[in-house]
């Protein structure tokens, strides 16, 4: 197995065979508590105005999603998991708009296959890859925006990658190097409400779910569980 790691939204565009799409704060999250609180699927978009396209065609499709880390005006969810926290969201779809990691998933294009991760199900992330068993692996760290590298996602892909490789990544010391780092202060600043603290704590919860999350490719692609258990090796 060949793993490549890769960073921002032009690795996206280059990663290939079985692509991981890593957005730690907090699409990846927000997703993966989406779906353990019941969604059917979330329809990942690379626009604003997408969203809103497949809203007019679908109304009873929920709207999520955020830019400059905003809930978006007419949007019924912020990409936040503390605010899914108290939704009732079983068999709902929702149409998931970000700056950064829904875009990576969108953009992965010459991937064979396309999981979507954060720290809350890397374990299972992993295990599905090894059943898996592709020849390639491309990890992507999709960081602030698509074009600035954060930590949290470098050292998620490192994590991932010390997982296939057979090793213990000590994730202790890496969740005390993302809480410590300057990108991390704005979920503690008050100027800055649509970052809660809670999502930090949320999102660097290990290995929280048993489920890697697959987009599949239909029209529109959407996201849903993928247990390694079930996973058929080739």
């Amino acid at each position: 197995m060949r793993i490549r790691r890769l960073s921002l939204l032009e690795g996206a565009e280059r990663a290939e065979g079985l692509a991981v799409i890593i957005d730690v704060l907090r699409a990846a999250t927000t997703a993966a508590y989406a779906l353990h609180l019941g969604a059917e699927r979330l329809i990942p978009t690379d626009s604003v105005e997408e969203a809103l396209r497949l809203r007019r065609l679908h109304p009873d499709w929920l709207l999520m999603g955020e830019r400059g880390g905003r809930r978006l005006e007419g949007f019924d969810l912020g990409n936040s998991p503390w605010e899914l926290r108290s939704r009732s969201l079983k068999g709902r779809v929702i149409i998931h708009a970000t700056s950064s990691g829904t875009r990576g998933l969108i953009h992965a294009r010459r991937a064979e296959e396309i999981l979507f991760a954060g720290f809350v199900n890397a374990d299972a992330t992993a295990r599905y890859i090894r059943r898996r068993e592709p020849a390639e692996v491309s990890l992507v760290a999709m960081g602030e925006e698509a074009v600035k590298p954060a930590i949290e996602d470098e050292l998620c892909a490192q994590y991932i990658e010390a997982l296939l490789r057979g090793e213990k990544p000590d994730f202790d010391e890496m969740r005390h190097r993302i809480v410590a780092a300057p990108s991390t202060s704005k979920f503690f600043d008050p100027a800055q409400p649509q970052y809660h603290p809670e999502d930090l704590e949320l999102a660097l919860e290990l290995n929280k779910f048993n489920f890697a999350m697959k987009l599949i490719p239909d029209s529109p692609p959407y996201i849903v569980k993928a247990y390694p258990s079930q996973t058929r090796q080739r």
